[in-house]
């Protein structure tokens, strides 16, 4: 009987398996779905949908730079101690190296990509590394940037995975901005790269929450309007030295902003730097962990 694609989309539901190995398994069977179930047990691909469910929060953030072209990506796993192995974090450069390589539109195309160095699809890969380490792993997110200078940084050997794209003129090295202005991106975290992208009613929400505090404040209640609305747009210089990477202190020398360094530090080695975007990931960010209870789980193995 003919395999359709409601049929491999269900077994792959059921069993967490690539398209084409559900595909292949419905074809043995002759459309069967228990037999293909157990077709792709047999040859130990549905191993990884038992440990699917299993929360995977841990793993690598990790950015790089393959000729040229700056990836940044996040591969989830159940413990810490798995995001240090080193099939793990070979796992992991090779996902980056696919996302450099074949540029995929979106995650499930990112899945079905051919993993570099081998026939297997990313998929594929994914549940050979269950298997071989134990443990629920999924590839969660990606970015890529073909376009200007990049510069990439990890921090705490893959707790966050930063990845810098400047636009650089007059022919100098960036890497070293770069690098200072990830390093200022993975510590301080900032809502916005710049005071041009904060939204109005960002500023109209923390305008309220000002005008509302200098209300319950005796000293500042009974100031004129147009005096608080002044002291409003002072204030919002600060929430835009807080929040925005390119008005806020640099890290490295606190009398200039990051704006400034970029400015200052490419004046000097003969060019200019301009900050085009950012994309900074930090390993489980989002994800709800389970809560483990050691006690209850001794007093299960117990019995």
């Amino acid at each position: 009987m003919a395999v359709t694609a409601k049929d491999v989309q269900k077994l792959r539901e059921m069993t967490g398996c690539g398209m084409m190995d559900c595909k292949k398994a419905l074809t043995e069977a002759e459309g069967n779905m228990d037999k293909a179930v157990e077709l792709l047990r047999e040859k130990g691909l549905a191993a990884s949908a038992k440990k699917a469910g299993r929360i995977a929060a841990e793993g690598m953030a990790y950015a790089t730079v393959i000729d040229g072209i700056g990836v940044v990506v996040e591969v989830n796993a159940e413990t810490d101690f798995v995001g240090k192995n080193e099939k793990f974090v070979d796992f992991v450069k090779g996902v980056a190296d696919t996302v450099a390589k074949c540029a995929p539109a979106d995650l499930d195309a990112l899945m079905e990509c051919k993993y570099c160095g081998t026939d297997l699809t990313v998929l594929q890969q994914q549940q050979e590394m269950v298997l071989v380490i134990g443990e629920n792993i999924k590839v969660r997110r990606f970015a890529r940037f073909a376009d200007g200078f990049n510069v990439a940084y990890v921090h705490a050997g893959g707790k966050i995975g930063v990845l810098v794209s400047l636009n650089v003129e007059g022919g100098i090295d960036a890497t070293e901005i770069g690098k200072d202005v990830a390093m200022q991106i993975a510590a301080l975290n900032p809502r916005f790269w710049d005071k041009s992208q904060v939204t109005q009613d960002v500023l109209d929400e923390e305008k309220k929450i000002m005008l509302v505090q200098m209300s319950n404040d005796p000293k500042m209640a009974s100031k004129p309007e147009q005096v608080k609305e002044k002291i409003v747009m002072g204030k919002l210089n600060k929430f835009y030295a807080e929040n925005c990477l390119l008005q806020q202190d640099f890290v490295k020398n606190g009398d200039q902003t990051v704006e400034q360094y970029i400015a200052s530090a490419a004046k000097a080695m003969g060019g200019t730097v301009t900050f085009l975007n950012a994309i900074r990931f930090e390993k489980g960010e989002g994800i709800e962990k389970k809560q483990e209870n050691f006690a209850e789980e001794i007093a299960k193995l117990a019995k």
